[in-house]
């Protein structure tokens, strides 16, 4: 039986690189396909159902979301990206090195982001709330009872969102990078950087390989411009009135370098997130868990496991 389930799993490996190599615009689209792996890895020894990581896509409000899955622990951790994130741009680290024997981490690409394509991204006024909500609804269609959050940036914003609807259900929350409201001077920063050419070419990269030259600019100068609709449709009001909801254990990273969220916004979300913990990373920009993913992982895994 064992032999069997091992093949089973070799076999849906192969075919999902085949998939990843061949077909990336329609990959893992059939969800007999999640149902036959999760059949096949219950069968297999510890060791050999931590390291394989699960692609695949599922209709979440009526939009086919793309996720990935790895690790074996009983604890599920959602990772939510930032502004036009996905799982690999964002979480290589944490996919890769995450302790994958108490924690089983499912990434989300957010609707138009990634792989979650079809459709293009849209900028409804509050699209951060909405990405909360499908987080949400995968998880209700993944049959998760408890999660924990670990969100960077808009991402974090969302799991913010997320952690006060849904307080039944969040269990613990990270945050880094993220704020609950706008700026003048945040938004003079964000005119700053519409620009691509004005990035560096490291940063531009990761960004360019996944959406191309063309959807990347427009997209992106589209995300200044609904971070503009914050600011002159809700008095630059994000998600503050969410923050008094959360009841989750909160663990909030900030970077003293992170050019992009200055520290004005982890301290308003310390005082204002119950029980929350500020832990600060001195050396740390809006990137700290992908240049420091040893020490934010360690971080993340011990709070989470508290």
């Amino acid at each position: 039986m064992l032999l069997s389930a091992k093949i089973l799993l070799q076999n849906i490996t192969r075919t999902t690189k085949y998939f990843q190599c061949h077909f990336s615009n329609r990959m893992m689209r059939d969800p007999r396909f999640f149902t036959l792996y999760q059949h096949a890895k219950a069968r297999l020894l510890d060791d050999q159902r931590k390291s394989g990581v699960l692609s695949h896509k599922m209709e979440v409000n009526r939009v086919r979301l793309h996720f990935e899955m790895t690790g074996d622990g009983d604890h599920n951790v959602i990772l939510m990206p930032g502004a036009l994130g996905s799982t690999r741009t964002d979480f290589n680290q944490q996919l890769t090195h995450f302790n994958k024997e108490d924690f089983t981490l499912i990434a989300i690409d957010p609707r138009g982001y990634g792989q979650s394509r079809p459709p293009d991204r849209d900028w409804p006024l509050e699209f951060l709330q909405r990405d909360a909500e499908d987080a949400m609804e995968l998880v209700r269609k993944l049959n998760l009872t408890k999660v924990s959050l670990v969100g960077w940036s808009d991402g974090g914003i969302s799991a913010m969102v997320a952690a006060a609807r849904y307080p039944n259900i969040v269990d613990k929350l990270v945050i880094w990078g993220a704020n609950a409201y706008i700026t003048k001077k945040d938004m003079e920063f964000f005119e700053s950087i519409r620009d691509l050419d004005n990035w560096s070419e490291r940063m531009r990269v990761p960004f360019l390989a996944m959406y191309g030259e063309k959807y990347f600019r427009t997209q992106w100068s589209n995300w200044v411009d609904a971070y503009e609709n914050y600011c002159t449709k809700r008095n630059g009001d994000v998600c503050m009135g969410d923050l008094e909801k959360i009841k989750a254990q909160t663990l909030i990273i900030h970077g003293l370098k992170d050019a992009l969220v200055p520290l004005e916004h982890p301290d308003y979300l310390h005082h204002n997130i119950k029980g929350s913990r500020l832990y600060i990373m001195p050396e740390g920009k809006h990137n700290l868990h992908q240049k420091y993913y040893r020490e934010f992982n360690f971080l993340v895994e011990h709070f989470l496991k508290k």
